[in-house]
Parts: structure tokens; sequence; C-alpha cells
């Protein structure tokens, strides 16, 4: 799916030249002034794979700045890295994380009116709850949590069914059927399947998804990024995951398919933020503004495989996905039963500290290995 895109870049050539004007405007600060230390998802930036644009390496020789470019897997883990005291100038966490870390004070106000493309930003996924002001944060991508199957193990009965009961089908090995291993999403997926609100402050409701847990622990296994082999071998039917991901998946593996499950599903905004920690925040602003040009954005979009929150890209003709694609239908086209009822895509909020600790404990109790 990846085409050669420096060919493209070449003809973008005059966008970046602007962009770079706007080193100019910023003075710089910090003792690294010439190093920028990013933290983002594993797969998460078009990277120079399989003839698509270094979009890193394309930020340096634009800027001149060195970029040491860093990985976490989960929201929780680099919330733990930050609270403990790890220095990075732009983070790329998810809605509820950015609310936890604007409410612990671990980030730092950005000005739109400093970030040229900012006007590219869908109003659509301005004002969210996590950051209603606009004031910490600059969406990146948006998904949906589905469920990716494999077409040669899963019967056509059981897709028809488009429920996440799938998941919880005893017709499977122990290995075949995943969830993902971390609390909020493993939760919030027997949450959706319930029917519960995933931000419930009910013990009982976190103690019916626990009992929903602990009769899916009995033959389903926990992965994160390990889910991609299990998928693209065809060493499991169905896993949970999210949506761009799956997209990836399946690029590799012409037997998989996908489906957004009845009951409903997480939906989430990746946006770009800056820690209070950060020691380069001039050069936090310009790789954000870059991120944000339509050129980058489009490179970036295409590699992912996530919707793009982005005006710029969807109407870029160099955009893989566009109207009309497969692909397109999964990332912006809603099924029928969310179009009917739009609760059905709930975004998660952070959690009091008590019903953090519920689930929290909940979690250790299923002994789930990392």
């Amino acid at each position: 799916m990846k085409k050669n895109l420096f060919v493209r870049l070449f003809a973008s050539l005059l966008t970046l030249g602007m962009l770079a004007v706007l080193a100019v405007g910023f003075s710089s600060c910090g003792k690294d002034e010439n190093v920028l230390y990013v933290c983002n998802w594993g797969e998460y930036i078009s990277d120079g794979s399989e003839g698509s644009l270094d979009v890193v390496k394309e930020f340096e020789k634009t800027y001149g700045i060195k970029v040491k470019y860093d990985y976490f897997s989960t929201n929780e883990e680099l919330y733990a890295q930050l609270k403990s005291g790890a220095s990075y100038d732009v983070v790329i966490p998810s809605d509820y994380m950015i609310a936890r870390l604007i409410k612990d004070d671990l980030i730092q106000k950005i000005d739109p009116a400093e970030l040229e493309n900012y006007e590219n930003i869908d109003p659509a996924y301005k004002g969210l709850y996590f950051d209603p002001n606009d004031e910490y944060s600059v969406p990146y991508s948006v998904g949906m949590v589905g469920i990716v199957y494999n077409t040669k193990k899963v019967s056509e009965a059981e897709v028809a069914e488009q429920s996440w009961s799938l998941l919880w089908s005893d017709k499977y090995r122990t290995g075949e059927l995943i969830n993902m291993n971390n609390p909020r999403d493993a939760f919030g997926v027997a949450q959706c399947y319930l029917g519960q609100d995933v931000n419930t402050t009910d013990p009982a409701d976190w103690k019916a998804a626990y009992d929903k847990l602990v009769e899916q622990n009995a033959h389903c296994i926990y992965l994160m990024d390990e889910i991609y082999d299990k998928m693209e071998l065809g060493n499991a039917a169905a896993a949970a995951y999210y949506a761009g991901d799956c997209l990836q998946m399946m690029q590799e593996n012409e037997d998989l398919a996908f489906y957004y499950p009845k009951e409903g599903t997480n939906i989430f905004v990746d946006s770009m933020v800056i820690p209070k920690s950060a020691k380069n925040v001039d050069a936090a602003k310009l790789f954000i503004n870059f991120m944000l040009d339509p050129e980058i954005a489009t490179e970036n979009a295409n590699y992912i495989c996530y919707a793009s929150p982005n005006l710029a890209v969807r109407t870029n003709p160099d955009y893989d996905y566009c109207e009309g694609t497969d692909e397109y239908a999964i990332l912006y086209e809603l099924p029928e039963s969310y179009k009917q009822d739009p609760a059905r895509m709930q975004y998660y909020h952070t959690l009091d500290d008590a019903t953090q600790k519920i689930m929290d404990d909940y979690w250790m109790s299923l002994g789930i290995e990392d």
C-alpha cells in the first residue's frame, strides 16, 4: 500500500521551505537546543520503510535539529515515565490520558496561534472533553476499537453476529482469541459487551466486567504489539485492537477482515502534547507544526492507517485511503447501529482515584502477564 513518496515530496519542497521560516520566530531555550526528544506509540509515524518517507529524518534535514525517538506501549506506561521525571519534548498520548496529565500538571499549554498549520485540524476534533479550550493538545490521529478476524477460521454465522461475543467463544483453542494487554482497553471490551458506561463509578459494574474477563481468561490471551504477528501469520482467529493497526494487518494477510461490534466500542483521539519536563519547547512546537503540514500529515496517515483529523489529508490526492476505498469505509464511515445511537461510541475519561484502584486491583487479580 505504500508508494514511492519521495517523488511526491519533491513537489512540496516549497511548503517545507515555508515551514522552515517559522524556526526564526522561535527563540532557543534549554540546554539541548539542537536535540528533540520524542516519545510515541510503536509504528505510529512514517519511518521510511516500504518506500515511505522518513518523517523524522525529513524534520532533521529541514531544521538541523537531531531527534531522539523513543516508544511506549500503553498510555499507562507513558504516564509512569512522565510521573517519574522522564524528560521528553513531544509525546502523543490518548485523550483520557491527556486529561490525567493536565490534572497532574505534567504537560504545558500550547498556543495554537503559534502553529501555522493548526488551521488544518477538523473543527470536529477541537474543543473535545479532555481539552475543551484547545490549550494543551494538538490532534494527531483518530480511531476506534474493533475486531480483526481470520476469515479462514471464523464462521460466517459468527461474523454475521457482529458482536464482541466472538472473543468469548469456546470454539477456539487457547491462544486463538486475543484481548488487549492493558487494563483500560481490556475492561473496555468487557464493558462494551455488557452495555456498560466505560467510565462508570459503580463498583457493581466493575465487578460484572471483571467476572466477564475471568470467564474470557479461560481461553483468551492478552497481547499488544505481538498481535501483529499472531494475526498476520494466521496463528489466531480474532483479536480486539485499534482499527488503524487492524488495517495494517489486513494489508499483510488477505484472509483478515474487520468489524465494529454492534454493542459499541471505544473511540479515541491521540494528540501531540509538550510535557512540563521538556527541555526544548521551541523545537517541540516546530515538530508539531511540521506534523500538521498537509504533505507530512498525509505521509503519516498513509503509513499508520488511522483516520486523520487533518482536513488537508482527506482532500489530498496522494492520500491512499480516500473516499471510495475499503479503508475509507472502515476509517470514516460508521456502522448503521452507531449512526442511530452515537452513544455506542464512548471516549475513556480519567477515572477518579477510587475507581482507578478498583480497576487496578481487579487487573492484578486476573494475573495477566506482560
